[in-house]
């Protein structure tokens, strides 16, 4: 190659990173030398690895990413169909020869880029994958036997003191190409039509893209992390919400921890031992969504089936009647149906909240936490296929890590400690307070409309007693022959 010539394009396969900043494939695509071309494929591993709510969510973000790319002289080349095909025809238009994406770690995923990289690599084109979504990749991080950990607790001792590199800022110069190839249009994909009315009220609460990502990391560190033991006060508004910006990578957790730890550092300099302990909460939690990542890598079933053996024979229902009016938000169980309308109007729902909605469905409804999972798949903005599969078995017991079995929360105990004063059950319950509030009227604008739902009702009657619920779960595990003898009603 003469001095002169420049090289050829590499193109820069994005998924859950739509940022520029601390983006190791945006770094690894630019020191090619050439140009780089962004490309976000939809391929069937994308369109039905997200709900309806999710995928309007990820449209936003793909249209937020592309302005800022177009901003900085660059552009989102979109195309739709089998990801190898997609690259290798944008490989024979572009003459790109190096192909760099950042890693994913479910099962299908990890499948369909190892296909990809095996073909490529046969006809001549490098590539190169990051990890541009965790803290520490799951092959990192072992027992003192080698082993991976299934242990949340000791997973964290293990990581909690390592070194994390530093983020890096976002390039200034993204290398366009002097041509571009063509793109699908937005338009023409079908992100937004599962939503359907709901797109506009959801719009009203997502908080869309790298800038808006930065602000809300900044707003949280300088503010609310202050508070954040209340974080388990659903009506505190203390609690990040981060969560949505890191499903779409529009923020790294390299970027949350370096502040959150320069939060920490600055508060045991000044001796603010409530400050330090609150980001250590706070890292903890960040933490848990990389155990979940770690235990997807290892045990990859625990998408789908339950993590613990013994847990196959146990009699989980399958669909019925009673999950619907837990979907519907009308149980007649007021912590529960405020959860569940949050989720509907939102796209997230408060995480206290969501252990005991989980809780209600497995264990007061004895229905399959796949049922539960399937919903929240379809529902929320912040989905994430790890940390929500973890969630589930948590809650239904049949995971790592798990709850007890005899750990039944009592909704109403619940929204006796933590929404004393009825805030949050009235901002989603038109019925709680006898004032309806804007939120609580959104509920029926977006719900559908095959639900008749008539807004103007009062509270449903009970699909089960709290009590008799409880009962029939703490006999069906019995069942299971488990030893530990059940001592109390968790509150």
């Amino acid at each position: 190659m003469s001095p002169t010539t420049t090289p050829p394009p590499t193109l820069l396969w994005l998924r859950r990173d739509l940022r520029l900043s601390d983006h190791p494939g945006w770094t690894a695509a630019l020191a090619a030398g050439g140009p780089v071309i962004p490309v976000f494929i939809l391929d069937p591993n994308v369109e039905h690895g997200y709900g309806a709510a999710g995928k309007w969510r990820l449209g936003q973000s793909l249209q937020n990413l592309s302005a800022a790319l177009s901003a900085h002289g660059s552009r989102l080349i979109l195309r739709r169909g089998d990801a190898l095909h997609c690259l290798r025809v944008l490989i024979a238009e572009t003459g790109a020869r190096t192909v760099v994406w950042s890693r994913v770690y479910d099962p299908d995923g990890i499948t369909r880029d190892r296909a990809v990289k095996t073909t490529l690599a046969s006809e001549g084109i490098t590539t190169q994958s990051v990890n541009a979504s965790l803290l520490f990749e799951p092959w990192q991080v072992e027992t003192r036997s080698g082993k991976f950990f299934s242990v949340y607790t000791p997973y964290w001792r293990a990581v909690c003191d390592r070194d994390v590199h530093n983020p890096v800022p976002a390039p200034t110069n993204l290398a366009p190409p002097p041509a571009w190839p063509c793109s699908d249009n937005f338009a023409d994909w079908p992100l937004h039509r599962g939503v359907n009315r709901g797109a506009e009220i959801l719009s009203q609460f997502a908080c869309v893209g790298e800038t808006m990502a930065a602000a809300r990391l900044d707003h949280f560190a300088a503010v609310q992390l202050n508070d954040y033991a209340r974080r388990d006060f659903p009506a505190a508004d203390v609690c990040s919400r981060l969560s949505e910006n890191l499903t779409y990578g529009e923020i790294s957790p390299r970027q949350i921890w370096a502040r959150i730890q320069a939060v920490r550092r600055a508060s045991e300099h000044n001796a603010s031992e409530h400050n330090a302990n609150a980001a250590v909460k706070f890292l903890k939690e960040l933490v848990w969504r990389e155990f979940a990542y770690h235990l997807m890598y290892h045990t990859p079933h625990i998408l789908t089936a339950n993590w613990r053996p013994d847990w196959n024979g146990f009699g989980w229902r399958a669909d019925n009647d009673q999950a619907d009016t837990w979907r519907r938000g009308v149980t007649g169980i007021d912590m529960v149906d405020a959860g569940m309308r949050e989720m509907y109007v939102t796209g997230t729902m408060h995480n206290r909240v969501r252990m005991l909605v989980a809780s209600f469905l497995t264990k007061h409804l004895l229905t399959d936490w796949r049922v539960g999972q399937a919903w929240f798949r379809e529902c929320l903005i912040d989905w994430d296929p790890a940390a929500n599969a973890l969630g589930w078995q948590w809650a239904a017991g049949s995971g790592p890590d798990a709850a007890p079995y005899f750990r039944v929360f009592n909704p109403d105990l619940q929204g006796d400690k933590f929404d004393a004063d009825g805030t949050y059950r009235s901002r989603f319950l038109p019925y709680y307070s006898g004032t309806v509030s804007e939120d609580a009227a959104k509920f029926s604008r977006a719900a559908p409309r095959s639900w008749r739902l008539d807004p103007n009702a009062g509270r449903p009657a009970p699909v089960i007693g709290l009590k008799q619920g409880r009962a029939r779960a703490l006999d069906a595990y019995r069942d299971r022959n488990t030893k530990t003898k059940p001592e109390q009603e968790f509150a």
